[in-house]
């Protein structure tokens, strides 16, 4: 999902939980996996105590030093980097955490390829199964069809129980379901609902104008037609026709993307009765209880939304819901079935939506497999192979440092009421930190994998993930579950948990390095340590107290003085064109310009810290302020072809990387580090600059 960025969302960790494939888990051997570390650590990596880039761990000849900082600190730091790196024909965009995305993947295949040969290796039969191409083909669309002729039979009376169906096995529809923490009783799990139907990402894209969008429109539903014709329909044009006018109604009375990410507005609490009452038209009993819910109270995201869309199922002839089933049926295993299917699909949503000219080769693909539904069955051997003692200890460090630099922030506020300080002191006495890999192991035994079955690997994979989520219910709160894979480049918070998250594939150069200048560290890692922790007191994460319990704890003043500080940064943010008539949505980000506002702040108190009250030397004539700035410039290098650049406007709420860049631009350490003045494009006058903590 979005990697290649910090993520983090109102509700980010229950959202990935729900299609994780997680299952029971087992007490992992911590000590026993140092000891594997340390036997495989590197001769040369123990031998030299040089960083991995440059003198000091940052890549100078990257630099376009014609570009004055303070017109443009991206391009002063990056611009002969972004303008001698091409982005590679299976990306829609490259930069470092593509660099090192593709890095984990090679390291993986190399783990896979050993465990191919085991016939006892679950993730080696996964693996092998995705490999072999022969027989996928030679199957053709026959395992997928049985379920295809239950949507093809499917009649009104029998939707609801289809449709749970279609859940278990991982086929996307009308609205999405998990089993997640309640927000407001964070001790609990609770099924949540969120509205869906839509085939493109976004509602925006089926209701605004402009040539970019029309495009996209007659992409999709050539995409539509040709989905439907390998399916093996008839009059397939005219059908998805009707399949795309369905989705526009559907996308009409969606909530947009400000309002859903929102945690007061979506956090909507229903009994069954109370939800069939609210959106009546369909048979809300028989699919909860189909999905493995025997609870009765519900978590509703967007209710009017789930009350549009019952009627207009209601009223749809049920051609057309079986017509866009299909249509759902094959994208969601495009990739596990035929050629012309997983083609088809990357014509669409990697060629045309992402501009992505090329679908990566198989055995990255077959990687990707296999991570994405035993990720932690290969997490195991990743992390004994390439996940050192060393940078665990040196992490656990760089955290407290950091934590320890918020609070000194929150204790200098001078915006904030001394009672709330005293709790958002409590909150971050409350986090939890996870570096590098979990303490304990998934366990995948029940799951059946065999060598010779991809498209059933994937259909088992989907239901044992979502059995293991509904099992949550009733049951105590799995703190040591972890929402992503060793092997991701990605970092997250979690409010209900109060966590921070960074799996061992980020934490190497350029965001860490135990050799790097303690500058160049501070202003990687260090900034994204801050990002992650001041989300749990960002526009939405401040919502939620320190027990991660959704909850009013800050006082009227406070909350005003946090929102007019918001309202500047969204004004700032607002203002950047992206493309040509394309803005970004400051609103839709400011929870990430936060973290990044707020996470550089507090980096660079840390590192101030960490000199113990002595200069930073100058090294290679960078003081260790220009370093430190340059550390964050750097880890944002990143090429975007235009496609997925105008999609990202839409739908992430990150800033694209150059405006992370420059959030710089608020700190008065910025501009005495590079000496920028009035006049130049960056510049904002000291009562401009926004500061928040």
């Amino acid at each position: 999902m979005k990697l290649g960025k910090i993520m983090t969302r109102p509700q980010f960790s229950s959202r990935l939980l729900a299609t994780a494939a997680l299952g029971a888990l087992f007490l992992g051997a911590p000590a026993a996996l140092l000891a594997a570390k340390e036997k495989t650590t590197s001769a040369e990596a123990k031998a030299s105590a040089r960083p991995e880039i440059g003198t000091y761990g940052f890549d100078a000849s990257g630099m376009d030093t014609t570009v004055l900082p303070g017109d443009d600190f991206y391009a002063y730091a990056n611009g002969t980097w972004a303008k001698n790196t091409a982005i590679p024909a299976d990306k829609s965009n490259y930069g470092m955490f593509t660099a090192l995305a593709d890095l984990s993947q090679k390291r993986t295949q190399d783990i896979l390829e050993a465990a191919k040969s085991n016939p006892d290796s679950m993730i080696g039969r996964a693996y092998a199964s995705y490999l072999d191409a022969a027989t996928v083909e030679a199957k053709g669309l026959a395992p997928i069809e049985p379920w295809l002729a239950k949507v093809r039979s499917v009649d009104k009376a029998g939707l609801a129980k289809l449709l749970a169906e279609a859940d278990r096995n991982g086929v996307q529809h009308f609205f999405g379901g998990y089993v997640g923490q309640d927000d407001k009783n964070p001790d609990v799990y609770i099924y949540s609902l969120y509205q869906g139907g839509i085939g493109m990402p976004d509602r925006d894209f089926y209701l605004k104008d402009g040539e970019r969008n029309t495009k996209l429109q007659a992409a999709y539903l050539q995409h539509l037609q040709n989905v439907l014709t390998l399916a093996g329909e008839a009059n397939a044009a005219a059908r998805a026709q009707a399949i795309y006018d369905f989705e526009k109604q559907i996308a009409a009375v969606h909530w947009d993307k400000n309002d859903s990410s929102d945690a007061v507005k979506i956090y909507n609490k229903m009994t069954i009765a109370e939800l069939a009452k609210a959106a009546p038209g369909f048979d809300w009993a028989t699919f909860i209880r189909g999905v493995g819910v025997e609870e009765d109270s519900l978590l509703i995201a967007q209710p009017s939304a789930f009350t549009g869309e019952a009627k207009l199922i209601a009223d749809a002839p049920i051609d057309v819901i079986r017509d866009l089933l299909l249509v759902r049926s094959l994208d969601s295993f495009s990739d596990v079935l035929p050629d012309a299917v997983a083609k088809e699909a990357f014509a669409f949503y990697g060629t045309a939506l992402s501009g992505t000219p090329e679908m990566q080769e198989r055995w990255k693909r077959a990687v990707d497999f296999t991570t994405n539904n035993m990720g932690e069955a290969v997490g195991q051997d990743y992390v004994a192979k390439y996940f050192t003692p060393e940078t665990k200890a040196e992490m656990d460090k760089l955290v407290q440092n950091v934590i320890a630099a918020l609070g000194d922030r929150i204790d200098n506020l001078t915006w904030m009421q001394p009672q709330t300080k005293v709790r958002a002191r409590a909150k971050l006495a409350n986090f939890t930190t996870k570096i590098g890999y979990p303490d304990k192991w998934k366990d995948y035994s029940k799951l059946e994998i065999r060598a010779d079955d991809l498209f059933g690997n994937a259909l088992r994979a989907n239901q044992f993930a979502h059995d293991d989520n509904i099992s949550r219910l009733g049951g105590p709160i799995r703190r040591w579950e972890w929402a992503m894979t060793p092997m991701t480049v990605n970092a997250y918070a979690n409010f209900s948990m109060n966590e921070i998250v960074f799996p061992a594939a980020i934490l190497q150069p350029p965001f860490f390095d135990p050799h790097a200048d303690p500058a160049i560290n501070y202003g990687g890692i260090g900034a994204v340590i801050g990002h992650e922790i001041s989300h749990h007191f960002d526009d939405q994460g401040a919502k939620y107290d320190e027990t991660g319990k959704l909850a009013d704890w800050w006082t009227p003043e406070d909350v005003a003085a946090f929102e007019a500080a918001g309202k500047a940064l969204v004004a700032q943010y607002d203002a950047y064109e992206i493309l040509p008539g394309e803005h970004l949505d400051g609103t839709f980000t400011l929870g990430e310009n936060i973290g990044d506002l707020a996470g550089l702040t507090i980096a660079y108190d840390a590192y101030k810290k960490s000199l113990g009250g002595k200069e930073a030397p100058v090294i290679d004539g960078m003081t260790g302020d220009q370093r430190f700035f340059l550390g964050w410039a750097q880890v944002w290098r990143r090429n975007y072809r235009e496609q997925n650049l105008s999609q990202r406007i839409t739908t992430d709420p990150h800033s694209p990387s150059i405006q992370r860049t420059w959030v710089s631009r608020n700190l008065d350490p910025w501009y005495k580090a590079y000496g920028v003045k009035e006049g130049q494009k960056l510049y904002l006058a000291p009562e401009d600059r926004v500061r928040i903590w």
